[in-house]
């Protein structure tokens, strides 16, 4: 039965604040320098038409960057005996989803031990506890990062954050664990598949119900959050083309009234349900604009009201607006922010067009514009800004650092939660962007993703480059973490080479290829004025031959150090 209220927490904002507090700084080392913009990036001419050019090494790593979260030796060395169409069938077969989080909160400060889920359970099916929802969102956020952490070389990851970031909760306004769990598996399920089925579950998901307050939408009191924002940000969008007006968004939530969510499997074990109840819903005719042409739904009564929920996506789904605004939000994600005239006729059109034309399925334009001659352009490459994800995570990624060993699981979350806020310092909570909207980066012009750097996040980047390299990353009172740089290094073709060492480490930390320059400053700062490269030869050999002895690990560290500090400092290493 439905029930007009809500099991969360009055006191939730409270408990958010407590959970969300953050450790000072997170970070115990960092300098404050900051690192200059590169220029603006001009938009390439080419096409969709297939890329037909050399298919190197400078050609995988750009397509890796964008595609994973940091990239390291060893997924470069899966793709590089791979032709174009061989990698891009890799890169779209999405990887086995994860096992599900579990309690790795209990006993932590300020959350106890949960009654319902043992340590080491997963809790995604548990009752809905409000003292525990917390530490269960924060679970969820680690279990997020540790997925990214260990992602495979493929896109399933990076599609997830992309579909979060256009059809956006915040997890901290869900405040129910199982709920946002489901959410993101659901994105997760549906990365590669077809948009309108998407769509739908989007629309009669418990977390959505929840967020846009669909689940209080009724026939007596008409909601219109969700019916604006199906429109305005997950279909149509606000572009000069996008003419839906107010009486569409009006008719549209009078359409959705009687959706709802199943409270009982919110508070009693079960994932969480949503279901149509009929007394609810608005049986009357739903005109829409001539933006739609002039389409009519029938109001239906009973159980047969919920079939107008198909009949809307099909007439929203029939513009032509809905695929060429998909389209730009996808070459905006993965190629480039700047949709200049020249790109929308020969990139974002025939995008759409194939979009129409493969029933809204997203693998086929996936793999078109990661084939296209455009995405190849050399003018394309290095000119997105990380985000903090990107810039944080994929660091950790890229240099190999090995998993911390020994530790419990509530020393994991904390390593994790170490990430998540100070990714949130920098302008990115994971599950929670700062609007429905998503983050701002993804779709303010003309900023975009220079929206990343400012006076303020640009020393917090350094810090956590710093912090990496240094081994300064706060877990707990007993524990500061960094990279293993010798490990990444013996990952290397050539590591005992200092040229080749430098040239090969700077092409997997920088967007774009590290200058004669930059690698004579950085070979300058390695060897420490050292005249002969054999200096590093030499100290490589000495600990290689004897890795037991800690003068020898020493002097590698001392001299690795500064010189990666300098690298991850670099302009070049802000973009991807």
């Amino acid at each position: 039965m439905y029930k007009n209220r809500d099991p969360r927490a009055k006191n939730k904002k409270l408990l958010v604040a407590k959970y969300r507090k953050q450790e000072p700084n997170l970070l115990n080392f960092g300098k404050e320098e900051n690192v200059p913009l590169l220029q603006a990036q001009t938009s390439s001419p080419l096409g969709l038409e297939k890329y037909t050019g050399t298919w190197g090494e400078d050609q995988i790593m750009h397509v890796l960057r964008r595609s994973l979260f940091g990239v390291k030796n060893n997924d470069l060395q899966q793709y590089k005996s791979l032709t174009l169409d061989q990698s891009i069938t890799k890169l779209l077969t999405p990887s086995v989803a994860p096992a599900p989080p579990v309690n790795d909160y209990n006993e932590l400060e300020d959350i106890g031990t949960d009654p319902f889920v043992a340590l080491g359970d997963t809790w995604i099916e548990a009752p809905y506890h409000n003292d525990f929802e917390g530490g269960r969102t924060i679970s969820l956020k680690g279990w997020w990062i540790s997925n990214i952490l260990n992602q495979e070389a493929n896109l399933s990851e990076k599609m997830g954050f992309f579909w979060h970031n256009l059809l956006a909760i915040q997890t901290w306004d869900v405040f129910t664990g199982k709920a946002s769990y489901q959410y993101l598996e659901m994105l997760r399920s549906n990365s590669f598949g077809n948009y309108k089925t998407l769509i739908k579950e989007l629309t009669l998901n418990p977390a959505m119900l929840f967020f846009l307050n669909g689940t209080f939408n009724n026939k007596d009191a008409p909601d219109e959050n969700y019916g604006r924002e199906l429109q305005e940000l997950f279909c149509i969008g606000k572009g000069e083309n996008a003419n839906f007006t107010e009486e569409d968004v009006q008719a549209a939530a009078r359409l959705l009234t009687g959706w709802t969510v199943d409270f009982d499997t919110i508070e009693k074990e079960g994932i969480p349900s949503s279901f149509f109840w009929p007394d609810t819903h608005d049986t009357n005719d739903k005109q829409f604009s001539a933006f739609y042409n002039n389409t009519k739904i029938t109001g239906k009564s009973g159980e047969d009201g919920a079939q107008e929920l198909d009949e809307m996506l099909d007439m929203i789904f029939n513009t032509n607006e809905l695929a060429a605004y998909i389209s730009r939000r996808l070459y905006n994600f993965f190629v480039a922010t700047e949709i200049n005239a020249t790109v929308e006729l020969n990139m974002i059109q025939p995008m759409a067009e194939l979009f129409r034309n493969s029933n809204y399925e997203i693998k086929p334009v996936l793999e078109a514009l990661f084939k296209s001659a455009h995405f190849y352009d050399a003018i394309t490459m290095g000119v997105r800004i990380k985000n903090p994800a990107e810039h944080a995570l994929g660091v950790w990624r890229t240099l190999n650092t090995p998993p911390l060993t020994g530790e419990t699981l509530q020393t994991n979350l904390q390593f994790h939660a170490s990430f998540l806020w100070t990714m949130s310092s920098m302008g990115m909570e994971l599950g929670d962007p700062p609007s429905v909207s998503g983050w701002t980066a993804y779709y303010q012009s003309p900023q975009f993703d220079k929206a990343w750097i400012s006076t303020s996040t640009i020393t917090q980047r350094a810090s956590v480059t710093d912090a990496v390299v240094f081994g300064y990353i706060w877990v707990n009172e007993n524990l500061s973490v960094g990279a293993d740089l010798i490990h990444f290094l013996e990952g290397l073709n050539n590591p005992s080479n200092v040229n080749e060492m430098l040239a090969e480490s700077t092409q997997f930390l920088l967007g774009l290829k590290a200058t004669p320059d930059m690698l004579a400053t950085l070979k300058s700062i390695l060897l420490s004025g050292q005249t002969t490269d054999g200096y590093w030869t030499g100290a490589w050999l000495d600990y290689t031959n004897d890795p037991t002895n800690v003068e020898y690990k020493l002097v590698l560290e001392n001299r690795l150090k500064p010189t990666f500090q300098h690298i991850l400092q670099y302009a070049e290493f802000q973009l991807m």
